[in-house]
């Protein structure tokens, strides 16, 4: 084995010289971090944002962002944002309001100690530290059905245990100042998943809607054309959406990614549905697995690139997923949704659980392709309904939503 080699192993994630140098590294990143804290003054009029660790210019901070970028309420406002080097490359945000800063380098890192607004939908990292008078605004990023943080009760995660998990969550409750919730179910399941009880720290819920859906109650059909222009998706077909999430226990050996095992067959779902459908594959961001869509020909289209998931939901005719978050969401639009659960068994006793019985939610539960296949033909011909059930969902989980949280959530952030 060459030296290079050894080194690389040595260096490994998880092995012992690893863990010493980045303990060395994390102490001497959070002492600068600090140094720069207390000897910088806090800039109440400059807002942070980032979504998705900076891999996405999307969800609840792009709605908050984007609204008060439009309202004369906050033009005394400037704002950051965070973003990997993919991300900004896709998302040309610079204007004379707005810079892009480089997602966990040292200009981020600056903007975390001066901002006096941070908004994210993700966990802040480990550094930072909440400074008196700064807000974190945490808007976090759907709607559990899974269950998360303290309420994960089995060691079924690849990279962390269940108490590692929870310690974690309790630990970065500490940094949030306020959590936005769309509902009381919402509510309910995210004060316990943060411990927020136990936390010994007072976090503010806005319970005003979900600002990321307000795109599903506004958008329109010339929004909808061009989309599909720009993701080619031919004008005529049915589209179908398949949206899974990740599983905790497939985890590639390379990296703190997540593989993903495709259950669905997706030459015998075409040739079952004929050459009237195209299907949208979008796997959860955790995914790193490289799937080869050539060979279909336009008829299974990747759309993992899309950065506001809002827009393949809204050219979408029925979404297809599992145990994901985004049926949640979706159900705005009252249109199908199928749940392709083949791992049932598996996912609910030894991975994850769940906050809601199955049997309580009003779409069809498909064990098996075959019917699957059936299912799709039946909800996209003629066969879906929007019934008392599917509307009682709606009510229960995004009774707000109305196209207008993000002006209500910014009134209560930000004052007069």
């Amino acid at each position: 084995m060459s030296i290079k080699d050894t080194v690389r192993k040595s260096l490994k994630r998880g092995s012992p010289l690893f863990q010493a140098v980045y303990r060395v590294y994390y102490l001497a990143v959070c002492g600068l971090y600090n140094l720069v804290r207390l000897t910088t003054r806090l800039d109440r009029h400059l807002v942070l944002f980032d979504a998705f660790q900076g891999r996405q210019y999307t969800c609840s901070p792009k709605a908050l962002y984007e609204q008060m970028r439009s309202d004369p309420a906050y033009e005394n406002y400037r704002f950051l944002w965070a973003m990997t080097e993919d991300a900004e490359k896709k998302n040309r945000l610079a204007d004379g309001r707005t810079k892009v800063v480089r997602y966990n380098s040292r200009a981020y890192k600056l903007a975390c100690a001066r901002a006096g607004y941070i908004v994210t939908n993700s966990m802040p990292l480990g550094f930072f530290r909440l400074r008196k008078g700064q807000q974190l605004i945490e808007t976090w990023h759907g709607t559990p059905l899974k269950r998360l943080g303290c309420d994960i009760a089995v060691d079924s995660n690849s990279v962390n245990t269940a108490d590692e998990i929870h310690k974690r969550y309790r630990k970065r409750v500490r940094k949030i100042s306020v959590l936005l919730s769309p509902s009381d179910f919402y509510t309910e399941k995210l004060t316990s998943a943060f411990d927020l009880k136990g936390a010994g720290k007072n976090v503010r819920i806005i319970q005003q809607g979900y600002p990321r859906n307000d795109f599903l109650c506004r958008f329109t059909a010339e929004d909808v054309a061009a989309i599909k222009a720009r993701l080619g998706v031919p004008e005529g077909k049915k589209v179908i959406l398949y949206a899974p999430t990740f599983r905790d226990n497939q985890k590639l050996d390379k990296a703190y990614s997540y593989s993903f095992t495709l259950e669905m067959d997706f030459d015998h779902l075409l040739n079952a549905l004929g050459e009237d459908y195209v299907i949208l594959f979008r796997p959860h961001y955790f995914i790193a697995n490289q799937f080869d869509f050539d060979r279909y020909k336009g008829r299974v289209i990747n759309v993992a690139g899309v950065d506001d998931v809002n827009e393949v939901y809204v050219i979408s005719d029925l979404l297809i997923t599992d145990y994901s978050s985004v049926f949640f969401d979706y159900a705005i639009l009252k249109r199908p949704v199928l749940l392709f659960m083949y791992d049932l068994e598996l996912y609910q006793g030894q991975l994850r659980d769940f906050y809601i019985d199955l049997d309580d939610l009003p779409f069809p539960i498909l064990r098996k392709q075959e019917e699957l296949e059936q299912a799709i033909l039946d909800q996209l011909n003629g066969g879906f309904r929007y019934t008392e059930t599917y509307e009682k969902f709606n009510r229960t989980y995004t009774p707000m939503d109305d196209g207008k949280a993000s002006q209500r959530v910014l009134k209560e952030i930000f004052p007069e």
